[in-house]
């Protein structure tokens, strides 16, 4: 396998300022919005005192488990010896920074005050979660800046891989962290489970490969970069890998709570009864973006090509969202249980079902985010070389040229 050429992305000029211009005016609507959440007050929102985390924190949680799984290509490459995914290496580490800027954004302007950020960064209660996330988010983008300029400038190649295998402990310790921010509250019955911080490595693992899937068929098209067959198969393989196993863990994480007598309640409103959440749970989550992904990559591991497993990366997103919604939102829609074994009924909703219906500024937030991250990948790759020339197969497939002889 020869040497990789990098450059940086010539589109055409039309196509460029067109996506800035459409992308950034996404962003814009994100900034208003926050705007008017907070000139209003959040109850323009569909949050209540009994669902104090919304839309936007769905999209945020989203952006950055997926920032984790971004890194997976990186990963293979630098830590586990795969040199087909080298060539990729750069734009895995940029888009991980573009999703986990992007989320945090979003849970920044969510909060209401997003001035009281400098108390969060110098008063810290490490007996919280939140205050142990404060130095994972900022490690992680420290990290993968540092793992980006070991591949970028030949005079630091040599600590790339000592710099891959820090930044693959930390992306582990990143998503466990924000796993374990479910898994530490008590007070939810959907939560309090140790198996959030596995649960959540999972749902990384697949949400982020299928974002960087689609970043890179996109990335290649634009300015008419070759992407071959072989390296679309190996995603495609992964992809397989990681649906499975997020789909394993959802399955062990809810026969786990079915086990336990004190979850039956919540179990039994996500499974059955739960309406809407009922319904994202077993047709969005499971089957769009599960089984479906999953059969459609098994069907034609063989004759894998853009079109399909971009499809499927598409899927994969829509169940993902739909993942953190049921998660996030049903599991602050069930009430409380103050007391166990009782029916408690007051003016204050207890033991009543919460409503949330999610708000255009919640979503227009959610949406702000999402493009400020498309618009950090769009400006990255057009300003530093982190494209490869090519990714045809007589270019990565260590096998082409034997296979080409015989």
């Amino acid at each position: 396998m020869s040497e990789t050429i990098y450059s940086e992305s010539k589109p055409c000029p039309a196509l460029f300022y067109g996506a800035l211009a459409v992308i950034g005016a996404v962003a814009g609507i994100g900034l208003l919005s926050a705007w008017y959440m907070e000139h209003n007050g959040h109850y323009v929102t569909g949050m209540t005192n009994q669902i104090v985390w919304g839309m936007p924190h769905v999209f945020a949680v989203f952006l950055i488990v997926a920032a984790s799984g971004a890194l997976n290509v990186a990963s293979i490459s630098s830590v586990f010896g795969r040199t087909v995914y080298k060539p990729l290496a750069r734009l895995s580490g940029l888009l991980a920074i573009a999703l986990l800027i992007g989320g945090l954004m979003v849970l920044l302007l969510d909060l209401g005050r997003p001035d009281r950020l400098i108390i969060a960064a110098t008063y810290y209660n490490f007996k919280s979660i939140f205050a142990w996330n404060m130095f994972l988010y900022a490690g992680f983008l420290g990290l993968a800046a540092l793992y980006i300029w070991t591949l970028m400038d030949r005079s630091m190649k040599c600590f790339s891989s000592v710099a891959g295998m820090a930044m693959f402990i930390w992306r582990l310790s990143l998503t466990t962290g924000t796993g374990l921010i479910f898994g530490f509250l008590v007070a939810r019955q959907a939560y309090d489970a140790a198996l959030m911080a596995p649960l959540f490595i999972a749902m990384s693992f697949v949400f982020g490969l299928a974002v960087f899937v689609l970043v890179t068929i996109a990335a290649t098209w634009a300015d008419g970069r070759p992407l071959g067959d072989y390296l679309i198969r190996r995603l495609g393989n992964l992809l397989v890998i990681f649906i499975a196993a997020n789909l394993y863990f959802v399955t062990v994480y809810h026969l786990t709570n079915l086990y336990a007598a004190e979850h039956a309640g919540v179990e039994a409103f996500i499974l059955t009864s739960g309406s809407v959440y009922t319904w994202l749970f077993w047709l969005v989550q499971i089957g769009i973006g599960g089984l479906l992904p999953l059969a459609l990559l098994a069907a034609f591991r063989k004759t894998m090509c853009k079109f399909k497993i971009s499809l499927a990366s598409v899927l994969i997103i829509i169940g993902g969202m739909a993942q953190v919604y049921v998660i996030i939102i049903g599991g602050q829609a069930y009430p409380l249980v103050l007391f166990p074994g009782m029916e408690v009924q007051s003016s204050f909703f207890d033991g009543v079902i919460n409503p949330y219906t999610p708000s255009l500024p919640e979503i227009g937030l959610g949406l702000g985010g999402v493009a400020v991250t498309v618009l950090m990948v769009i400006i990255g790759i057009k300003v530093l070389r982190f494209l490869p020339v090519s990714l045809a197969d007589q270019d990565i497939d260590p096998l082409y040229k034997a296979a080409a002889t015989e």
